[in-house]
């Protein structure tokens, strides 16, 4: 743990809390949001109460952010030179503090996990460990990144999923596979292609990720293998409806226009992988929340509002070329 120097902001100080909330990315919490909210659909049935499914779309969606912000604690050294606009670059925030806040937040979403359904917690478990150890494996072992932090976000939907059933209920259902899998491949490929922006700063920093090992070229290539077989997950299993349909077809014209452009791109650094890193997160939350709709179509009007919110904050987000 690094000393503190004398300019840091005091714990949660307003300074603090508006640094704090850069390194959560607002933007990308509609990522775990939508994975979560898709589980809470698949299970929901007329007899599960309504505040439950309110409140277990809590931790989903703030969850991502603590875990984001954790995550960075372990990198500060490739994020100074690929984001030197977060507050943990510019030493503004210290690393204790922000590792302090974002374990309690974990924890106190772990909680309201537990006192919903015990098994949702114990996959809660899980997922901080996997984000507590990805940077390490993100540093040591290039082809293992984007799984590895997709085995976590797939984990999501299934928490969703049994908070919604009764206590004795452990079964997942076989029908609804297909969905994690769309989950773990459509996530997989946000990692994959996020990579692209910092491909120098990971390269000084000995960061051995795909698009270090491999170039740009090759690492486009896997996008299109992991968009296609997200593609093929989703339209092989949906149950369109209208809405579904919709938000469906958006989510494949927008995936397939981010991997053309990132073949196309003719700076291969941040500003030519703003389009694509840009396209995988659009893809993700359409394609879940097109899911949703299958499941419940009634939250039409709550899934516009999200979707609204989500590129909001994602024009809000500080700096153009970091997703």
């Amino acid at each position: 743990m690094e000393r503190q120097p004398k300019n840091f902001y005091p714990i949660f100080s307003g300074a603090f809390c508006r640094a704090y909330a850069i390194h959560m990315r607002p933007y990308l919490l509609f990522i775990s949001g939508a994975a979560g909210a898709m589980g809470i659909a698949m299970g929901k049935t007329t007899a599960t109460p309504e505040w439950k499914c309110w409140l277990a779309f809590i931790p989903f969606f703030l969850g991502y952010g603590f875990g984001q912000a954790l995550t960075d604690c372990f990198q500060t050294d490739t994020d100074k030179l690929s984001a030197p606009y977060r507050p943990l670059s510019q030493d503004i925030i210290s690393i204790r503090s922000v590792l302090m806040v974002s374990i309690s937040g974990l924890l106190a979403s772990g909680l309201v996990m537990l006192w919903l359904r015990p098994l949702s917690f114990a996959l809660s478990l899980a997922a901080v460990f996997g984000l507590a150890t990805y940077s390490f494996v993100k540093k040591r072992f290039w082809i293992a990144g984007p799984f590895y932090n997709a085995w976590i976000v797939a984990l999501l939907p299934v928490m969703g999923y049994f908070i919604t059933q009764p206590n004795n209920e452990w079964q997942f259902p076989a029908d609804n596979y297909g969905y994690i899998l769309l989950t773990f491949f459509s996530y997989a490929n946000f990692v994959l292609i996020g990579y692209l922006k910092d491909i120098e700063a990971d390269r000084a920093t000995n960061y051995q990720t795909f698009p270090v090992v491999l170039g740009w070229n090759k690492t486009m290539l896997t996008g299109d293998i992991f968009a296609l077989i997200t593609l093929f997950l989703f339209w092989q299993q949906i149950e369109a409806n209208a809405w579904s349909l919709a938000f469906g077809l958006a989510g494949s014209i927008v995936i397939i226009t981010g991997q053309i452009a990132g073949h196309l791109a003719k700076e291969k650094n941040e500003r030519g992988a703003l389009v694509p890193i840009a396209s995988t997160v659009r893809g993700f939350i359409l394609l879940h929340t097109a899911v949703i709709l299958s499941f419940q179509p009634d939250w039409y009007l709550l899934a516009l509002i999200n979707y609204a919110l989500f590129e909001w904050a994602l024009w809000k987000r500080p700096s153009k070329y970091q997703v």
